[in-house]
């Protein structure tokens, strides 16, 4: 009977460890006024070169976050400072 308490209390403490490793990151604590809006926001990524954006929205972290492609034709999952489009955090497929 020991050993099902201990694998569940395992699974617990990892997926309670795995969880602030997933989140997406902080981008800024400015209001919602002071962002670019979704429209200068996503003309800014098309002329970093992304595209194929399947996926554009904004994270509880106050990012844009987009998942696409980057201009070499990689997978890219990127997430944007609103304020200045500057890129926050980039997961890009080798």
């Amino acid at each position: 009977m020991k050993k099902p308490v201990l694998l569940g209390t395992a699974t617990l403490a990892l997926a309670l460890l795995a969880g602030p490793a997933s989140a997406g990151p902080n981008c800024t604590k400015e209001p919602r006024d002071k962002w670019l809006s979704e429209a200068d926001m996503k003309q800014r990524i098309a002329e970093m070169g992304y595209r194929d954006i399947r996926t554009f929205k904004t994270t509880s972290g106050n990012c844009y976050e987009i998942y696409g492609y980057d201009k070499d034709g990689r997978k890219a999952e990127v997430y944007f400072d609103p304020i200045d489009a500057r890129i926050v955090k980039a997961e890009v497929d080798d």
